[in-house]
């Protein structure tokens, strides 16, 4: 069996095949063309693009040139709209060029749209919730089903269903997950939980505590059997841990330590008042002695 590309089956087997298109005639390869004369596309999904990657590019395309043409389409006399290949023509720009190789195709608005979000998904830069909201986009506004989408990304559909559901975390998730603050392994488990408020808290516990992933799973395993268990029970919990935290602050402040304290949900437990040496042992048998008298 032919293993798919993990970044699915490339640009050119989406369209049919830019290749088996410029055999036909249908595409002109490497036609130089003014940077001027090209303008943007209005339907690009991506909103910004890495500052430090974009000088690289730059240095990389004065030096070698641009080796994978844009693709364009032509608007009007000389006058052309990119499809494909923004990073490429940005770096051209900022490296001085005044030509680029660019493939020529036709395309209606629809094929526009599809072109340049399923060219944006291919990057292997793009963070979680850009691929979600291109799978969303192909999905609404190019009316395809999950089926055909997983087909024309060459992704499984398992994985397109996972990052559709980024989208119903909120907003402040979907930030952390685009600014990578979260991996996508974190955000699945996230997804996993119903209350917004508790998705919130767990992803403030996994950003605090530098959670791994196995370990963010388990949080949440701890969380959905602490669900089930009898609401009654859990509320008498939470009752005794308010309790022990206010007699904890008490008790620390009368004998200058940190005292141990431990209860369980039946309210019996014991306190230990821990000492570093004799003389603090004295110290504290004082504080009794002042107690009893």
């Amino acid at each position: 069996m032919t293993k798919k590309n993990a970044l699915g089956r490339g640009l050119g087997a989406l369209i049919d095949g830019v290749e088996k298109e410029i055999l036909e005639k249908k595409v002109e390869a490497n036609l130089d063309i003014s940077v001027d004369s090209i303008e943007a596309n209005p339907f690009q999904p991506r909103t910004s693009f890495d500052e430090q990657a974009l000088e690289e590019l730059s240095t990389s395309i004065k030096k070698l040139g641009i080796v994978q043409p844009l693709t364009v389409r032509e608007v009007g006399e000389g006058r052309f709209q990119l499809i494909a290949g923004e990073r490429r023509l940005r770096a051209a720009r900022q490296a001085g060029l005044t030509h680029v190789p660019a493939y020529v195709r036709t395309a209606d608005d629809q094929a526009m749209l599809e072109l340049a979000l399923v060219e944006n998904i291919q990057r292997e830069d793009l963070d979680a919730m850009e691929v979600a909201i291109s799978f969303q986009r192909l999905i609404e506004e190019c009316k395809l089903t999950q089926e055909q989408l997983s087909d024309r990304v060459g992704k499984q559909r398992s994985t397109v269903a996972n990052y559709l559901r980024l989208l119903k975390l909120p907003a402040e998730i979907q930030l952390g997950i685009k600014n990578k603050h979260l991996m996508m392994g974190h955000a699945r488990t996230l997804v996993n939980i119903e209350d917004p408020k508790k998705q919130i808290n767990v992803y403030y516990k996994i950003i605090d505590g530098e959670l791994s992933v196995r370990q963010a799973e388990e949080l949440v395993r701890q969380l959905q059997s602490e669900k089930i268990k009898d609401p009654s029970k859990i509320e008498k919990k939470r009752k005794l841990n308010d309790d022990f935290t206010q007699l904890s602050d008490h008790l620390n402040k009368i004998f200058s330590t940190k005292v141990n304290f431990r209860i369980n949900e039946q309210g019996k437990g014991k306190i230990v008042i821990p000492f570093e040496s004799p003389e603090e042992m004295e110290r504290i048998l004082g504080v009794f002695d002042r107690l009893n008298s």
